[in-house]
């Protein structure tokens, strides 16, 4: 399920929505102060690592924000 990234035009507060492709954005409410049909907004991709290249050796467990790309050793 996509993740979508939304503005409240009532109050400015900008929150994420995980949507199925066919709801309709005009059901999302803006969870602070209750406002309909906020902004869809355009985020970037994100990625994992500096190079998005993971070797899947070794059993580190690194994840998005550890640092990326780990050898498994020392």
């Amino acid at each position: 399920m996509p993740i979508y990234e939304y503005e409240c035009k009532k109050c400015g507060k900008i929150f994420e929505v995980y949507q199925r492709l066919s709801d309709k954005a005009e059901d999302i409410k803006c969870p602070i102060c209750g406002a309909e049909n906020p902004v869809k907004r355009i985020s970037s991709f994100s990625s994992c690592g500096s190079s998005g290249y993971s070797s899947g050796y070794g059993s580190s467990g690194s994840s998005c924000g550890s640092g990326g790309y780990s050898s498994g050793f020392g």
